[in-house]
């Protein structure tokens, strides 16, 4: 285990002054990051999750607000926790940090074959699993989309659908052209796409796109087998109506089909209701597809 220690702290260049390239040392970028991945969080949070002495932890911290990257303001459940976010400043240092730890771990497995690649990360998540079994299934957290997930999209769409419904090709076909169009025509202000994901593995997505001046479209929902159960469905359509309605959107519709049950469910339970329903053979088996609607008031 000594061993293993030295040789994977030399790999991932902990022993470096800075951290991947970075103006800050180890212990300022892992404090950076995970405020960044929380968006907000108090100090005695961080020091928990991270098991860092608070003495210490507000020595980091301090070094962090000097640099105008760190902010701290009265939480508002209790004005004598600090909640801490990024300044502007600060999430432009942590995007660096993140796109370059992505493309580092990147270069690191590329040379590896599919099969070599997929060992390595089964070794690493028993080795965690193991030692720190409750971290064996983390958060799920929210993001936007980024490089790669669009792909990610497609294939867990035609793969899912295919095993679950005997969806074929023509299915696939749609999604990959629905994603295209998002990234072609991607317009932030109007259209936001959720990529949900638990220990770096994403888990689910859903879109909103502009559909017209006043109608938004929820679109490709979907949720991985062994993250359902969770609530996480019922998460991202929440999201997306609270985005359509913040946009000024006045109609959140979606086109969804009779056989997919626990969606429809979601659907039902947030207020949206059937206007209108038609069978069709698109994918290869016959299929009602069913249209939604969302009045945003």
């Amino acid at each position: 285990m000594r061993r293993f220690n030295r040789f994977y702290t030399r790999r991932i260049g902990v022993l470096h002054s800075s951290y991947l390239g970075s103006p800050f040392p180890l212990p300022q970028a892992r404090v950076l990051y995970e405020i960044g991945r929380r968006g907000e969080c108090t100090a005695s949070e961080l020091g928990a999750d991270l098991d860092i002495d608070l003495g210490y932890l507000s020595r980091l911290l301090q070094g962090l607000k000097r640099e105008r990257l760190v902010q701290g303001e009265p939480a508002r459940h209790d004005a004598r926790h600090i909640r801490l976010t990024l300044t502007p400043k600060g999430r432009k240092a942590f995007a660096v940090l993140d796109e370059t730890s992505r493309r580092t771990m990147g270069e690191m497995l590329s040379p590896l074959a599919r099969t070599e690649r997929e060992r390595l990360v089964a070794a690493m998540q028993t080795v965690e699993t193991v030692l720190e079994p409750r971290a064996s299934k983390g958060e799920i957290t929210l993001r936007a989309h980024r490089p790669g997930d669009m792909g990610w999209v497609v294939e867990r769409h035609g793969v899912l659908y295919g095993e679950e419904y005997g969806w074929g090709a023509l299915f696939e076909a749609l999604v990959a052209d629905i994603v295209a169009k998002f990234l072609r025509e991607f317009d932030a202000k109007r259209e936001r796409c959720w990529i949900a994901e638990r220990d770096g593995e994403r888990v689910g997505s859903v879109f909103v796109v502009n559909e017209g001046r006043a109608t938004a479209k929820l679109r490709l929902l979907l949720i991985e087998p062994h993250a359902r159960g969770a609530g996480l469905g019922n998460r991202l359509v929440e999201e997306c109506i609270a985005f359509a309605r913040k946009s000024g959107y006045r109609k959140l519709v979606l086109w969804t089909h009779a056989n997919l049950l626990a969606a429809r469910a979601i659907y039902t339970k947030l207020g949206f209701r059937r206007v209108k329903s038609e069978p069709h053979r698109q994918f290869g088996v016959p299929v009602v597809g069913e249209y939604w609607e969302l009045a945003l008031k």
